[in-house]
């Protein structure tokens, strides 16, 4: 065996055993995690979960996962910044417009006839969808016999979401999506702003409920007529995918509307416990029984 051969070999080895010790490594930060804290991320995707991490112990210069677990235990203030980091925060107001507009065309007439509707954004990061569900609902007539219940896993998402501010540099991105999604009243009637942010006008925060809730670990918190979980089960893998559906199905009235997200599916069994409302745009409803 020529001398490149052998380097090589044993640079390929080291690798694999830099690798194997980086899974303990995160195996027992995400178990900490979970005993100590009571957040269950040990069946997140671990690629996800790694560039956070990566990216944490870079800023705080640190030189393994083990010192990072070090910290989590002993420090619960950087548990918090850790939980932030962990937190999936890519949202818009209006994203994906057309799944808007599909929910205009689809799910507003099965809504009309209800004396009472409830709504579930599970994962509602910083508070953009629930925003434009109430702005949607407002325009269709049906916000002021309407809870809209708001959920994410970060505390410190929820208290941002709860100000109902954002900044007006994207408000031009969001009038273009809300035009997309089929709006068709002045974007900025919603809203008041200052020279850095658009705050949104009250009687919307009078339909919404904010919390704290983990799929991972937490139980149903209500019966709900419409669930959206978009974009969140992408980070989930299998086994908690499975759970996530369980939780979500069990939430869901009779004939009640789930929105996932344009990469998302069903798991069997449930895949066929639902109706296709729009395959494009990811609406489902439930089967009865």
């Amino acid at each position: 065996m020529s001398h490149e051969h052998e380097q090589s070999d044993e640079l390929q080895e080291e690798l694999a055993q830099t690798e194997e010790l980086a899974c303990i490594e995160t195996d027992l930060l995400l178990e900490g995690i979970y005993r100590k804290y009571g957040f269950d991320f040990r069946n997140y995707l671990r690629s996800s979960l790694l560039r956070r991490i990566y990216n944490r112990m870079s800023l705080d210069d640190l030189p393994t996962i083990t010192s990072l677990l070090n910290r989590v235990l002993h420090e619960p203030d950087y548990f918090n910044i850790l939980l932030n980091d962990f937190s999936i925060k890519v949202t818009e107001m209006f994203r994906d417009p057309e799944f808007f507009y599909a929910f205009r065309r689809n799910v507003i007439p099965l809504l009309k006839d209800l004396p009472e509707i409830r709504i579930w954004s599970a994962g509602c990061a910083t508070g953009e969808e629930v925003y434009s569900l109430g702005i949607l609902l407002h325009e269709e007539g049906l916000l002021d016999r309407t809870k809209l219940y708001a959920t994410d896993m970060s505390e410190q998402a929820i208290q941002t979401a709860k100000q109902g501010k954002f900044p007006l540099k994207r408000m031009q991105s969001f009038t273009k999506n809300y035009m997309q999604a089929g709006g068709d009243k002045e974007f900025s009637a919603y809203y008041t702003a200052d020279h850095e942010y658009a705050h949104f006008h009250p009687f919307m925060k009078e339909h919404l409920v904010f919390a704290q809730h983990n799929l991972a670990t937490d139980c149903s918190i209500n019966e709900f007529h419409v669930i959206l979980c978009r974009n969140v089960l992408i980070y989930f893998d299998p086994v908690l995918q499975h759970r996530v559906h369980g939780l979500i199905h069990d939430s869901l009235s009779p004939s009640g509307i789930l929105a996932l997200g344009a990469k998302e599916s069903f798991l069997t069994p449930f895949k066929s416990r639902y109706e296709v409302l729009s395959a494009t745009d990811r609406i489902f409803r439930k089967l009865e029984d």
